[in-house]
């Protein structure tokens, strides 16, 4: 079985970001690997890279009992739609947003925890 690249790189393009993170999931787990970037062993340089943190990510960690208001929150902040937004919601733990500046991330914290929602920055 040959492997048709180019309508593999199609499906991509057309997929929701929701279905490119459970194809990740999903390839992590059939196939034991990872695709989080490499730390570096470095002490030094790895102690640096840690203080000088510039991008974060947003994860829903509970949507709470006020799970239509977290909804809307996240539409609001990402600019999906309500189907793929209510998805993200759904599949907590979850991330909202990756690589936002501090500030945008401790925003977007609050405006969720101000919906009933549990969110958690790294």
């Amino acid at each position: 079985m040959a492997l048709n690249i180019e309508q593999i790189v199609a499906d991509l393009k057309e997929s929701t970001i929701l279905e490119l993170n459970d194809l990740v999931k999903a390839i992590e787990e059939e196939f034991g690997v990872t695709a989080a970037a490499p730390v570096a062993a470095a002490g030094g340089a790895g102690e640096a890279a840690a203080a000088e943190q510039t991008e974060f990510t947003v994860e829903l960690t509970d949507a709470g009992s006020a799970k239509i208001k977290v909804i809307k929150a996240v539409r609001e902040a990402t600019g999906l739609g309500l189907k793929e937004a209510k998805a993200l919601v759904d599949g907590a733990p979850a991330a909202i947003k990756e690589g936002v500046s501090k500030e945008d991330a401790e925003a977007l914290k609050e405006a969720i925890e101000a919906a009933g929602g549990s969110v958690e920055v790294k």
